[in-house]
């Protein structure tokens, strides 16, 4: 659940973008008239739960956010309404017990969808177009937190084996837009890219993770 995530990791003094949750009603027009005359725009709307950015949206008129509630309702109940916060687009991925730390979290990547793309959607995600640079183009300092939250937001929502944490780096500072408990690892996945960069290939990056499910 994104909301119930965000709200976890906001009380840990985490900035998180600003958002609603909308329930599905018997008038989506009425719904995002409403949102759109009292919610700040553009934003971003997208299911409550899921991933691959499946079912999201850029709203940046009333037509848009109507349509982008219409496609995430189509995927669940509720939808989450988001603020969009312009800025660098970062993932960090952490693995339990790995090279001698607790939870070893792997080089900030920047992603830099093509210019085609207005977000990280799910064909820029799958297309092959995305750069995923690694490790990103930011400061030390923000490196660092961007690992330190990453690694907080894995041991505080309890999370299992590995995880993968998706940011926004903006003007405004680093938000938390929302965690991933089961990252993808095909060859357009980011954590195959994170690996790599430490110098880890995927055979030990699987041989560890199983080897952690037969402790548990």
């Amino acid at each position: 659940n994104k909301q119930r995530t965000k709200l976890a990791v906001e009380k840990l003094g985490v900035k998180v973008p600003r958002g609603i949750v909308v329930d599905k009603g018997p008038d989506i027009e009425e719904q995002a008239l409403h949102i759109f005359r009292t919610f700040p725009h553009p934003a971003i709307v997208k299911p409550v739960i899921g991933g691959s950015s499946v079912g999201m949206t850029l709203a940046d008129s009333f037509y848009a956010l109507k349509s982008g509630l219409e496609r995430a309702f189509q995927i669940a109940p509720k939808v989450l309404v988001e603020e969009y916060i312009k800025g660098k687009e970062a993932t960090v991925g952490v693995i339990e017990n790995f090279r001698g730390e607790r939870s070893y979290a792997l080089f900030p990547i920047e992603i830099v969808p093509p210019v085609k793309s207005a977000f990280y959607d799910y064909d820029a995600k799958y297309a092959g177009e995305t750069q995923l640079v690694t490790p990103g183009n930011f400061s030390e300092n923000e490196k660092q937190e961007l690992q330190r939250i990453a690694r907080m937001a894995h041991d505080t929502l309890g999370l299992s084996h590995y995880s993968r944490s998706d940011f926004i780096v903006s003007k405004r500072g680093i938000y938390f837009l929302e965690v991933n408990t089961l990252p993808g690892l095909t060859e357009h996945s980011n954590m195959p890219h994170a690996l790599k960069a430490v110098g880890s290939k995927l055979s030990e990056f699987l041989d560890h993770i199983i080897s952690l499910a037969r402790r548990k």
